[in-house]
């Protein structure tokens, strides 16, 4: 059964004021079980400050539990206006996907977090609503505690995962796989060990075709321990973050494609949610709802594990 981490603070701790889909995560959730998905929920706990401080700068980390983050500094996170619980959320948010790392490498299978998937905080600053990076901490957790030597991040969120691809560049144990619209943010992009740039509009056929062409060679190429997909599903057509043009059918068979290469593989796989901005945005709460569920599908194989 496929295991999911999520709390409530996701979305309360967000203000109403805020320019951000607030709400999606406790919609998510709702939907996940409208759906009854074989899954079971569990609460966050917070990640450490030693635990950030694997891959963040200390004192960018220390300024951010203290509260001494300056205005510019929170805007360009975005998330405004923050309040008392910017920081519980935010580190019940980085512990959920790193709770469900462990618990994929534990178990050898499939585990998710209903949140997460922030790939725009870099070493010492945050970004595009990322204020700390929780695929690189999960992958740093998953080095010191399990000694792995391959980690893939597959990142198919519309808008390149720049501040992993920054934090990781020259480390041969995590390889970084992007899969993109090169003309969207962020406007100036890292490189990642390999980056797809995708054009405006770009459709199912070109997407799976390119994803087809390179996630199997990737796949094959680097034999990883450990998978974390970043699941964004701003790809949509009707994201108006996104810019290319994914039919929600076009996004399934993406996940499809990466769920069936780690389960017949038997590599654990965690499943972050990443963006998701349409208008309405019940249609971006359909295509999150029908990664997970799809998530389940698989682990429920027992093609997923040992």
């Amino acid at each position: 059964m496929l295991a999911l981490y999520y709390s409530e603070i996701y979305s309360e701790a967000i203000s109403e004021e805020a320019r951000f889909p607030r709400l999606r995560y406790r919609m998510v959730r709702a939907e996940l079980e409208r759906r009854q998905i074989a899954a079971t929920f569990w609460a966050p706990p917070e990640v450490t400050p030693e635990e950030l401080s694997q891959v963040h700068d200390p004192n960018y980390v220390q300024a951010f539990l203290e509260e001494r983050l300056d205005e510019r500094a929170q805007r360009r996170i975005g998330l405004m206006p923050w309040n008392r619980l910017t920081r519980p959320r935010t580190l019940q948010l980085i512990g959920g996907s790193l709770a469900a790392t462990r618990h994929a490498l534990e178990t050898h299978g499939f585990a998710g977090n209903l949140g997460g998937g922030t790939h725009h905080a870099h070493r010492d600053f945050g970004s595009g609503f990322c204020v700390f990076n929780d695929l690189a901490v999960a992958a740093a957790a998953a080095i010191k505690e399990h000694g792995l030597t391959r980690i893939l991040i597959v990142d198919l969120d519309v808008h390149q995962g720049d501040g992993t691809a920054a934090i990781f560049r020259g480390e041969p144990r995590v390889f970084t796989f992007s899969v993109h619209c090169g003309k969207n943010f962020p406007f100036r992009k890292q490189q990642s060990d390999l980056d797809v740039e995708l054009p405006v509009g770009a459709g199912d056929a070109e997407y799976l075709a390119a994803l087809e062409h390179h996630l199997p060679q990737v796949f094959f190429a680097q034999r990883p321990e450990l998978v974390l997909y970043q699941a964004g599903v701003d790809p949509l057509a009707s994201d108006h973050l996104g810019k290319l043009s994914l039919s929600r059918e076009g996004l399934a068979a993406r996940n499809e494609r990466v769920f069936r290469l780690a389960a017949e593989n038997q590599v654990p796989l965690v499943i972050l949610m990443g963006g998701g901005y349409s208008r309405p945005l019940t249609l971006s709460i359909e295509c999150h709802a029908d990664v997970f569920e799809q998530a389940s599908k698989w682990a429920g194989t027992g093609a997923a594990t040992l």
